[in-house]
């Protein structure tokens, strides 16, 4: 049967744009599916602040009547003009086990983007660092995270039958909660302490965050700690505002930890929270009408076993140095007080070594890898 390729143009398409993922993973033990209300502020030109230098279409996959497949065709002005490249992105990737779906969406991505006059075309990947992005490659068996992108294993099989190639991969380690804080975490945060004149501080309310202007700088240290790494583009003053606004809000702030030195300025930070990943399989992506029962759960009531690590930022210039040391020494009697048996990182760049030396303390395993693709737009 033929396949047709559709861009979104209406609220119902939308919605069978988001709604196909959560279909065709429906029951999947391990897809974790994205939060329906997120989805909508994410693909809205109006709600989400990175429309301030993005441009994007999504397309759908119809053949008979009914989807079959989707994809977003983006592009990053920003990162594109501090990385000199000339890259439309695919994002949001999903279809059925045919090779000619497949291909038929990465097609209409490059022909997007030729449109555009750019040259190459990379993806999984969103409209910034903080959407999810990579494929998964390695760890199909493994259950996801709210912050990553869980996909058969079909699919980098049709990325290589398609002729798209390895740009970068991303490792995802599994850590396990020590029963008491490691001794050399502790021995180095005190040296560390003393040379550097550095101190931890803790926040207490969403108030004190707001007045002192504290998320800003948080996230401040993010855009400068990120600068380097692949694809990076510093969050703007929205998407920041955004952020702090929706996000900090349910974070639980025992397990989140800053490092000042004596001037206070910020230089380090750690920011975790519990795993929602069975929280939104039971709320099936939806806060509303029942979903928010299973948030309150999990978050404030019956904790699971499993932590998710956000992030880690440090100021460059104390990189390398024990600054890590800080925050695991306050974080881990927190997580062991809370009952936590497990962490689970977000994805980390293969070839960042600075952060993966971080775990090394502490009983781990890498369990899932995932990669971003990449090809040259041919011209016709």
């Amino acid at each position: 049967m033929t396949t047709i390729i559709k861009k979104v143009s209406s609220k119902k398409e939308l919605k069978q744009f988001i709604r196909f993922n959560y279909e065709l993973y429906k029951n999947n033990p391990y897809s974790v599916p994205d939060l329906y209300e997120d989805m909508l502020k994410t693909f809205s030109p109006q709600k989400n602040p990175a429309f301030e230098f993005c441009e994007a279409d999504y397309f759908l996959a119809i053949r008979d009547g009914r989807v079959v497949g989707r994809v977003a065709a983006i592009v990053n002005h920003r990162a594109n003009a501090k990385w000199g490249k000339k890259a439309v992105r695919f994002g949001w990737i999903d279809f059925i086990d045919d090779e000619e779906v497949s291909r038929q969406l990465i097609e209409t991505v490059e022909a997007w983007g030729r449109e555009r006059g750019l040259d190459i075309i990379e993806g999984p990947l969103g409209f910034t660092d903080l959407d999810a992005e990579g494929m998964l490659i390695e760890g199909f068996d493994q259950l996801g995270t709210m912050a990553t992108i869980y996909n058969y294993p079909y699919y980098p099989v049709h990325m290589e039958r398609i002729g798209m190639k390895k740009e970068m991969d991303w490792i995802e380690m599994k850590l396990k909660v020590p029963v008491a804080t490691p001794e050399k975490y502790v021995r180095i945060s005190e040296v560390v302490k003393a040379k550097f004149h550095l101190h931890v501080r803790k926040l207490k309310n969403m108030r004190e965050i707001r007045e002192s202007g504290i998320g800003y700088r948080i996230f401040d240290l993010i855009n400068e700690a990120y600068s380097s790494l692949f694809n990076f583009s510093e969050m703007t003053k929205g998407q920041i505002d955004q952020y702090i606004n929706e996000y900090l809000p349910i974070l639980d702030l025992d397990m989140v930890t800053l490092v000042e030195d004596e001037a206070g300025e910020l230089v380090g930070v750690g920011i975790s929270m519990a795993s929602l990943s069975t929280t939104l399989q039971k709320a099936r992506g939806r806060l509303f009408p029942f979903g928010w029962i299973h948030f309150i759960k999990s978050l404030y009531i019956k904790r699971p076993p499993i932590l998710d690590l956000l992030l880690v930022a440090v100021k460059p210039e104390y990189q390398n140095k024990g600054v890590n040391a800080l925050l695991f020494t306050d974080l881990i009697p927190i997580y062991i007080k809370k009952g936590f048996k497990w962490g689970e990182t977000n994805p980390e760049l293969e070839i960042n070594e600075k952060v993966q030396s971080q775990w090394q303390y502490l009983e781990n395993e890498i369990h899932k890898r995932r990669r971003c693709f990449t090809k040259t737009i041919t011209s016709k």
